[in-house]
């Protein structure tokens, strides 16, 4: 759990317990300078004493010199009377006045640098980043006043930024609204869309994308697919590498030969056991296109001079011009990728075959048979006995024919009920719908819903669906003076089937009389449509009939229609939940991000990552929610939560958030702190289910926790049941904050967020701290840059000589 004094009872203790070290005992570093310090402003208040004292004894020197002898010999008498009983009590008073100058002096001049090297930090703190908010003015006046003028500089500066940003926007308007056109237009599209660049990293992808991966996932009711699909992730973890890179060479080849429209096609399998057409478009590197186009353009005009002045130097001129057509290709920046899961359409495609060869194959036999019998028949002097062996032949092939046919009749006849076009639709929205239509082009007559299951997805056109409803209720009102109709979803006993029944109260009807409605034309705007209740039932392979329910005086038309295949790429098995599992954002989700282009990949956790700067990097900034304090005793993980920063921007819509079932007990006085309670986590998955979907989520990327040697201490104790190693390199928000604020008192999560200005919202559950140490953390990396810290190497050796590095759980 983060280091901080964090969620979980376990968190929460670390971080107090480390938070309270580290106001107790500062840094080696600063206490030998604060000592050295305090010595020698110590050995100045000595050497002011003892002028002092010097200065004393030189005044009562002159005045004993101005006494005349008898006068000297009669003071010093006086002097020694008083002063020889009292000698001891003189020198302890002078003692403890020495004593209390010099505690008064040290405190004093103690106070003085400690406040003067907070404010240093505060300044910096502000200097590095945008933080705003005012410093606490405390120790002597001048330092006060300082503190003061720092906040009014701040606040120049915030104005100014403000100032800046708004003419920024102003002057970005056109920008900004194409670039919400494009987000507006990926979001939407149908069709999933992913966007790489030359090194298979994800710089854009769609909501149907997401879904489409969601469904492609291994653990789709943990991850929601987003250990597979985010930006900076690579492609390579869904497609094989090689097979990508065959397409990009035939999508170079295309190029090369000046094609308009390069494109390369292909099919793979997924480990989820999912079928993929795949189509690849390229993407190509428009400066560099352009420029190559004017260089073009350019020759082109030289030879046409050139072929003014003589034909010789044209033929030339145009040999060269055609000769290396790969020269005229624009280089690739990425490529597109445009993704079908066709796995539903090849096993239907399968069935279909495998119809046609039982068929074919099956009437061939038979026909073989029924022909040997019928010659053998025609002999005459066949015997009786014979004949009828024979012409038993000829019934029972006849016979399976017969039951041939019809079998793939009802199979092919039912799938091609059902290939009419359908659409996935909640089946919420469609009630909803209904309710809406039918008040309106029923004046008089009341819709309402009952009943409704709200996480039922239907496949259905919803327009001829509607249609009908809408002509059945239209008929209950206009015959049987219905004044409300009633609409209820819910499955049905045949699994991948629901009920929708529109219900109402009194009259009932006869059998002929429902038959005539379900097949008389539904009538739409006045004129009679082609379709009839019964085929619009037909086209969604459905049923139709009437029922009534004489307990409550009720009768209803039942429709049974399609749920929406949990197969299908936007239904990952989780019908009810594929709306609400797409993390909800007041903003548009960041969906792109074209800087990658200009990134290399970060495949390989090597040495080489160490180098690389910090601002580059993809990071998983992640925390736990534990029962406990003991991970080596017994404790567990209750919840995982993270997100991720890419090319310096916290992507709040990639997210992973999965409580753990511990299959212990959860401690009562750890419940109010991080809120989750034993009835939470009873039938969710246990650590061995949730931590390889986490395991994918945080691959190729660097591991960012506050306290990171609490979390990581439960993750490793985990390796031996899941086989799995965390072995990516990882930084620590709380031994950061130490490096690059040594003279705070507290590395508290609040507390550093407090100083950065950060609002903390969802505090106490692990997505909640992990987006706050995120949000520290990109604080933080100026900061470190301004210390000379700029790549992950340097960060993390600069982390390992504070103290608190040496905490371990």
């Amino acid at each position: 759990m983060t280091a901080s004094p964090g969620p979980g009872p376990g968190p929460a203790v670390a971080a107090a317990a480390v938070a309270a070290a580290a106001s107790t005992h500062p840094p080696p570093a600063g206490l030998s300078r604060q000592a050295r310090e305090l010595r020698a402003l110590a050995g100045a208040a000595a050497w002011v004493l003892g002028g002092l004292l010097l200065w004393l004894g030189a005044s009562a020197g002159l005045l004993w010199a101005t006494l005349a002898p008898p006068e000297r010999a009669q003071l010093g008498a006086l002097l020694g009377a008083l002063l020889a009983p009292r000698a001891a009590l003189l020198l302890l008073a002078l003692l403890l006045g020495v004593a209390a100058v010099l505690s008064g002096l040290k405190r004093l001049l103690a106070a003085w640098p400690a406040a003067a090297g907070q404010l240093l930090e505060a300044l910096q703190l502000r200097l590095g980043t945008d933080t705003g908010t005012p410093i606490t003015p405390q120790g002597a006046p001048a330092l006060q006043a300082l503190a003061a003028g720092v906040n009014q500089l701040v606040a120049q500066r915030q104005q100014l930024q403000a100032d800046i940003a708004a003419q920024v926007r102003q002057a970005s308007r056109g920008i900004e609204q194409e670039r919400s056109r494009l987000a507006a237009l990926m979001s939407e599209l149908s069709q999933a869309v992913v966007v790489c660049n030359l090194d298979g990293r994800v710089l854009l992808y769609n909501g149907s994308a997401r879904a489409q991966f969601r469904a492609l996932s291994a653990a789709p009711a943990l991850a929601d697919g987003a250990e597979l699909i985010g930006l900076g992730r690579s492609i390579y973890t869904v497609f094989e590498r090689q097979l990508v890179a065959h397409a990009l060479e035939k999508i170079g080849q295309q190029l090369a030969r000046g094609d308009a429209q390069p494109a390369a096609h292909f099919l793979t399998t997924t480990a989820a056991g999912q079928l993929l057409r795949v189509q690849m478009a390229p993407v190509r590197q428009v400066a560099e296109a352009a420029a190559l186009d004017g260089r073009c353009q350019a020759k082109q005009g030289e030879e046409s001079e050139a072929g003014e002045g003589g034909e010789a130097g044209e033929g030339g001129k145009e040999g060269e011009a055609g000769a290396d057509p790969a020269a005229r290709a624009p280089a690739l920046a990425g490529f597109v990728l445009m993704l079908a899961n066709v796995t539903r359409e090849f096993a239907h495609e399968t069935g279909r075959d495998r119809l046609l060869h039982e068929l074919t194959e099956g009437s061939r036999a038979a026909l073989g048979n029924l022909q040997a019998a019928a010659e053998m028949l025609e002999y005459p002097d066949l015997e009786p006995a014979q004949r009828e062996r024979f012409l038993a032949v000829v019934r029972d092939e006849a016979q399976a024919m017969s039951a041939r046919l019809n079998a793939v009749a009802a199979q092919g006849g039912g799938g091609a009920g059902t290939r009419w076009p359908l659409e996935d639709m909640l089946g919420a929205d469609l009630v909803a719908a209904a309710v809406q239509r039918i008040g309106l082009q029923q004046p008089g007559l009341r819709a309402a819903p009952a009943e409704v299951d709200g996480g039922l997805w239907l496949q259905v056109d919803s327009f001829w669906l509607l249609q009908a409803l809408c002509y059945l209720a239209g008929r209950l009102a206009d015959e049987y003076g219905i004044r409300l109709v009633q609409l209820r979803l819910a499955p049905a006993p045949t699994p991948g089937r629901a009920h929708l029944d529109l219900i109402w109260t009194g009259q009932a009807m006869s059998t002929e009389t429902v038959m005539s409605w379900e097949t008389d034309p539904m009538p739409i705007g006045g004129q009679a449509s082609p379709l009839a209740v019964r085929e619009v039932l037909q086209r969604h392979g459905g049923e139709f009939w009437f029922e009534r329910e004489r307990v409550r005086h009720q009768a209803f038309f039942r429709f049974l229609l399609p749920l929406a295949d949990a197969e299908a790429p936007a239904d990952p098995g989780r019908p009810g939940q594929r709306a609400a599992s797409l993390p909800q954002h007041a903003s548009r989700p960041e969906y792109y991000d074209f800087d990658l282009f200009r990134q290399a990949g970060l495949n390989g956790l090597d040495q080489a990552l160490n180098d690389r700067r910090l601002a580059e990097l993809t990071y998983t900034v992640f925390d736990t929610e534990t029962t406990g304090l003991n991970p080596a005793q017994g404790d567990e993980i209750i919840q995982i939560g993270a997100t991720r920063v890419v090319n310096g921007k916290l992507l709040r819509q990639e997210s992973f958030e999965q409580l753990v079932d511990p299959q212990r007990p959860i401690p009562p006085e750890g419940v109010p702190i991080h809120g989750i309670t034993p009835a939470m986590v009873a039938g969710q998955p246990t650590i061995a289910a949730v931590l390889p979907a986490f395991h994918a989520f945080a691959a190729d990327t660097v591991l960012v926790a506050h306290n990171a040697a609490f979390d990581m201490r439960f993750l490793q104790l985990k390796e031996g049941l899941t086989g799995l190693r965390f072995e990516q390199p990882v930084l620590d928000t709380l031994l950061l904050s130490a490096l690059v604020h040594p003279q705070q008192a507290s590395h508290r999560l609040e507390a550093i967020a407090e100083r950065f200005g950060i609002p903390v919202l969802g505090r106490h559950t692990a997505l909640g701290d992990a987006l706050v140490t995120a949000e520290v953390f990109l604080k933080l990396v100026p900061l470190l840059a301004e210390r000379g810290i700029h790549t992950l190497g340097q960060a993390r050796d600069a982390a390992q000589q504070t103290w608190l590095a040496r905490v371990t759980y």
